[in-house]
């Protein structure tokens, strides 16, 4: 890990979270109009009882800090936990599991077979910066057919920002997108200098001025439970709840799935589902 990589990501993140902060919200007053939104450097300073000119190159990436320092500026700047993680992660204060080398991961063989066992269940492993390592029929009758997806270009966050079907299949997509941004984000954190995350992050900078936004706000967050809404095209409006495990063997294999509120309509609707492609591997079967 690049430790002058992470400091200049530390310094930028630092910056970004206080342009997005205003006087009133620390208790200061506005005074004069301000040429540029969020606080000043030296108001920053004040706050945490630290020397303007410390935090200075603090930002510009030319100082590393003490944790002590870092919990002061994390409370004045108002991170939230994901956040505060994040801050003392970069600055090398929290540990974290090291990554082997950047081959592509294969997915671990025991998540595997609890996705072909999961039938009313749609499920999919995540890997780093989101590759998609494997998911089951269900997930791909709610969503797509990954398998046809090339290998190279089987990422989660890549499809969202490129496939026109999926834009459409989300109804809250902008919220979910970005949320899905936050988390790639975090993820980086592990390995900042990971040509895959530089190419995926050049590459939807490029053709996305979304993404573009949303990676330069430096939100950050980890994968939580929530809500997927859906309008597919056969089940209609389909509202699942979202849950992520992680897996023990490789951290950074991680299955996602989404359940169903029993009697519900989704519910229904995903039964049904799931007899179409039972009924669709018999046929198969026979006809073998």
């Amino acid at each position: 890990m690049n430790r002058g990589s992470n400091l200049h990501e530390l310094g930028t993140f630092l910056k970004a979270r206080r342009a997005q902060l205003s006087p009133d919200e620390v208790g200061l007053p506005a005074g004069e109009l301000r040429r540029v939104p969020g606080l000043r450097r030296e108001e920053v300073a004040q706050l945490a009882a630290i020397s303007t000119d410390y935090y200075t190159r603090l930002e510009q990436g030319r100082v590393q800090s003490s944790a002590a320092v870092l919990d002061a500026l994390a409370q004045v700047l108002r991170l939230d936990a994901d956040q505060h993680d994040y801050l003392l992660t970069l600055a090398g204060k929290a540990a974290l599991p090291t990554a082997g080398r950047r081959t592509r991961q294969e997915v671990q063989p025991q998540l595997r077979h609890l996705l072909d066992d999961l039938t009313l269940t749609a499920g999919f492993v995540l890997g780093r910066t989101t590759d998609l390592l494997a998911w089951n029929a269900l997930a791909a009758a709610l969503v797509m057919d990954f398998g046809r997806v090339p290998e190279e270009e089987r990422n989660y966050v890549r499809l969202l920002f490129t496939d026109p079907a999926i834009r459409v299949l989300y109804r809250d997509w902008a919220d979910m997108a970005r949320l899905a941004v936050a988390h790639l984000r975090m993820d980086g954190r592990r390995n900042p200098d990971d040509p895959r995350l530089t190419a995926l992050v050049e590459e939807l900078s490029a053709l996305d001025p979304q993404f573009r936004r949303w990676w330069t706000s430096h939100d950050v967050a980890v994968r939580a439970g929530g809500t997927r809404l859906l309008r597919h095209p056969v089940a209609g409006d389909l509202t699942f709840r979202r849950s992520t495990f992680t897996c023990a063997e490789d951290p950074e294999q991680q299955l996602v799935v989404w359940t169903a509120e029993p009697g519900s309509a989704t519910h229904e609707a995903v039964r049904a589902l799931a007899s179409r492609i039972e009924t669709g591997r018999d046929a198969l079967n026979g006809s073998a």
